[in-house]
């Protein structure tokens, strides 16, 4: 079992997509959060799978730290 996480964003033409940082390309999107959730899941399975079928090695999650950062606006 891995874990990974996930950026959750706002699309501009409504719902969400999703992106996995250590896995680059490894997108989804949903109406909700929660099926834009349940998307990613799907989509980070088949990723793994594929790197599998190519004998690549699974990527895991290293220093990845996501924090809000505070700016003045003039």
């Amino acid at each position: 079992m891995r874990k990974y996480t996930v950026v959750v964003h706002s699309a501009e033409e409504g719902g969400y997509w999703v992106e996995v940082p250590a896995l680059p390309g490894c997108l989804s999107q949903g109406e909700t959060v929660e099926e834009a959730l349940a998307k990613i899941r799907e989509a980070i399975e088949a990723h793994l799978e594929a790197l599998r079928g190519e004998g690549q090695e699974i990527p895991s999650e290293h220093g990845l730290v996501i924090r809000e950062v505070e700016v003045a606006v003039a």
